[in-house]
């Protein structure tokens, strides 16, 4: 298993389209130069903002290829390999060990509502496949119908030691510091990542390891300077930086899927990449790409 433990900020990065919507490498170097520059933590490639649901087992499989290839080794790389069925889960995970990822990141099926035991053997089938390879769930009930709850996470840490972490998408800052206690008395350094900006200080406070949030994309200052303010001790610090952190939801809101909001986020704040999104996702109007500009201001991130 890797000897480092997953902490801090580990932007889930968007996935580069040309104009043919066909993967754009060049661009998603820029975006990986720009975030490891910028100091973060690790990266994560195919998760929701990386449109992963949008493309084909061929494409995601390309993209892994190119992404750990442009990190070259500069930060961990963690690679979404989460289905609809466990074969294709499976496959996706030995395909990202093969070609070096540091970790994978596996959301439940979101189709059927599966029973827990159903659900227990889809995660530890991928993880006993995977050997030593850490594996970090991905919680996000909003979008799978299904919560994992604190017991049933620490219930897989017992059986599968390499599942080390969990990104914690959802709105309840009581799940996320239950997640922490239940499961940190399995492994104390189960990593606990909420997936909500305006979560950050709170998982913190409760022993949480740090944050997977799209803002990371376009302001990785905001989520960096928070946990490094934390970690130095610095609380004061922290909250002045989470104050932003409070509003970045806002911009969120503009549209659904909001994968194309942070891309154009991305661009606004100085960075040359396409924005072009996967269908179904369009891309975003111009009245929302002033609503845009104009929270970008506010929060000081362009003029």
């Amino acid at each position: 298993m890797a000897d480092f433990v997953f902490q801090g900020v580990i932007p889930p990065v968007s996935t580069i389209f040309d104009d043919h919507l066909n993967y754009d490498s060049q661009g998603q170097g820029k975006l990986i130069d720009f975030l490891i520059k910028s100091g973060v933590d690790g990266l994560f490639f195919l998760g929701s903002g990386g449109e992963f649901s949008q493309m084909t087992t061929p494409e995601r499989m390309l993209v892994a290829e190119s992404v750990i290839k442009l990190v070259d080794g500069r930060v961990p790389v963690l690679i979404g390999t989460g289905s609809t069925n466990t074969r294709e889960a499976v496959n996706l995970s030995l395909h990202a060990k093969a070609q070096g990822a540091d970790g994978i990141v596996v959301i439940n099926p979101y189709y059927w509502h599966l029973s827990a035991e159903n659900l227990r053997l889809y995660f530890t089938t991928i993880a006993k496949a995977v050997g030593d390879l850490p594996v970090i769930l991905y919680n996000f009930p909003d979008l799978t119908g299904q919560d994992l709850s604190p017991d049933f996470v620490a219930s897989l840490v017992k059986e599968c030691p390499n599942i080390v972490g969990i990104k914690e998408t959802l709105d309840n800052i009581g799940h996320i510091t239950t997640m922490n206690r239940v499961v940190h008395a399995v492994n104390p350094n189960f990593a606990v990542f909420c997936g909500y900006d305006n979560h950050l200080l709170t998982n913190l406070l409760s022993g949480g390891a740090g944050v997977i949030s799209a803002s990371g994309n376009f302001a990785p200052q905001f989520t960096i300077n928070t946990y490094q303010c934390f970690k130095q001790g610095d609380l004061a610090g922290a909250c002045e930086w989470e104050r932003y952190l409070l509003q970045v939801p806002r911009a969120y809101g503009l549209d659904s899927p909001f994968v194309n909001v942070v891309k154009e986020a991305t661009v606004l704040c100085g960075l040359d990449i396409p924005t072009n999104v996967l269908p179904p996702t369009q891309p975003l109007n111009a009245d929302k790409q002033a609503q845009l500009k104009a929270l970008l201001a506010e929060w000081d991130l362009i003029k």
